[in-house]
């Protein structure tokens, strides 16, 4: 299977496949059992982003299988730590020793209709006015790979989830992290852009 991208470090390998027609993605060679009723009424192309993801697993791990526990994927048997993502064309895969999260969006200014519910006003002095939607998606991104590390304890992006100024000429170590009144865990985000999209990892 031909991929469009490869990102991996010493740590995880992270792969991104880009949907080619010609792939023979069989629904029953590929879905797991127990994942049957969960995609039963999936839109047809989300149906091929679940299923693009397990063939990278195939070519990864051939007798592991993605399996869920409170919507957060896992592996089976559980000997690595797994992130998915995807937004058709694309899906992608990170395995990982460590937790990981990876998230893919697409560049679209209608982002910022909703910068409110991510972000504070304070949070936005570095965002230069004529590249905001850039900018936001990135946060947003950064958010969301975050999020799939500390999901289980954290829900609001906004109130939980920062990431701090920086510049597009220095996306490969974002500074970002995880918070509470009590708690911080720091984190480096990269970056990636390609095509229309955005491509965040955040690894521990």
């Amino acid at each position: 299977m031909p991929l469009y991208r490869d990102f991996s470090d010493d740590n995880a390998t992270i792969l991104v496949w880009k949907y080619d027609e010609t792939e023979d993605l069989d629904i029953h060679k590929l879905l797991e059992p127990e994942n049957a009723e969960k995609v039963k009424d999936y839109h047809p192309k989300k149906l091929l982003e679940v299923l693009m993801v397990r063939k990278l697993l195939k070519g990864l791990k051939p007798n592991s299988k993605i399996l869920y526990k409170e919507r957060e994927p896992f592996l089976s048997p559980k000997d690595a730590e797994i992130s998915i993502t995807h937004s058709f064309p694309f899906a992608a895969i990170a395995i990982s020793k460590n937790k990981i999260g990876i998230d893919i969006e697409k560049f679209n200014p209608k982002i910022l209709r909703v910068i409110d519910k991510f972000t504070y006003e304070n949070e936005r002095g570095f965002i230069p006015f004529d590249n905001e939607a850039t900018f936001y998606t990135i946060i947003w991104s950064v958010k969301e790979s975050m999020y799939k590390i500390h999901h289980s304890k954290y829900w609001s992006l906004k109130k939980n989830y920062e990431v701090k100024g920086f510049e597009l000429k220095h996306l490969h170590d974002i500074s970002c992290r995880v918070y509470d009144d009590q708690f911080s865990d720091e984190f480096k985000a990269r970056v990636k852009f390609f095509d229309d999209y955005c491509f965040t990892i955040v690894e521990e």
